[in-house]
């Protein structure tokens, strides 16, 4: 009797965090290692402001890894977004140590300390329901932004997140006193986008919790046209989080 074969899981978790952290070559090691036995495959970007992950393997191995992050203190509350795929979609395992977790390039921004308020998914989509007057900011790159936006949002007009701070001094002089709604992929550029702006004179800012991601996840795709470009080789995933394929320019 031939039994059918199943099609492979892979379990994929992205994650972030803003927090103080030392002795980063040590927990590299450490990273590697729980990585390694378990076959995960992904990057993970470790630096002095906090942690940045993109990674896929076992729910296993998942569930190792993020275990071996929240034993270090102040990462105890790392809370990861998780989806699923039947293709690994990373080709290795990269442990690194940068100056940044998210490249800006700008003193004193500390989102660890500071940044902006924050919008439930389910708010924002109660305001929009609503028609109330804001401005949605979306602050991806110009060939994410191609593949799908919130209806009406205000493109930031950028090729690369470090190139944020010259699209705000183009921004109308009138948007410092209106309602400004940004968002991201899955919230971490607003971490820093968000106090930048409110340093630049911008009086109301907040920032989409969770990103466009956790907007699918608990709102589906009312007010949003398009998909979302998600960094790892399933290129994109539509308003229900299934992945998909399409042409995209090379990430920088």
């Amino acid at each position: 009797m031939c039994v059918p074969r199943l099609p492979r899981v892979v379990t994929n978790v992205s994650a972030y965090l803003f927090a103080p952290l030392a002795g980063l070559p040590a927990l590299r090691e450490r990273l590697r290692a729980v990585c390694r036995a378990d076959g995960l495959k992904g990057t993970i970007l470790l630096s002095t402001e906090g942690v940045n992950l993109f990674v896929a393997g076992t729910a296993a191995g998942v569930d190792a890894v993020l275990a071996e992050l929240r034993a270090v203190p102040g990462l105890e509350g790392l809370a990861p977004k998780l989806s699923e795929s039947q293709e690994q979609p990373f080709g290795r395992m990269l442990v690194k140590i940068k100056k940044e977790i998210i490249a800006f390039g700008v003193e004193g921004i500390d989102p660890a300390r500071a940044t902006s308020r924050k919008v439930p998914p389910a708010m924002l989509k109660e305001w929009l329901d609503a028609g109330r007057s804001l401005t949605l900011l979306d602050t991806r790159n110009d060939y994410e932004v191609k593949l799908g936006t919130f209806r009406g949002a205000v493109p930031a007009g950028i090729g690369h997140f470090r190139h944020f701070p010259g699209a705000v001094a183009k921004l109308p002089e009138g948007m410092k006193d209106e309602l400004v709604v940004m968002f991201c992929t899955g919230g971490i550029r607003c971490e820093k986008a968000g106090p930048y702006m409110e340093r630049a004179g911008f009086r109301n800012v907040v920032q989409l919790d969770g990103g466009i991601l956790k907007y699918f996840e608990e709102c589906g795709g009312a007010h949003y046209d398009g998909e979302c470009f998600v960094f790892d080789r399933r290129v994109c995933v539509d308003t229900e989080l299934r992945e998909r394929k399409v042409d995209v320019p090379p990430v920088e």
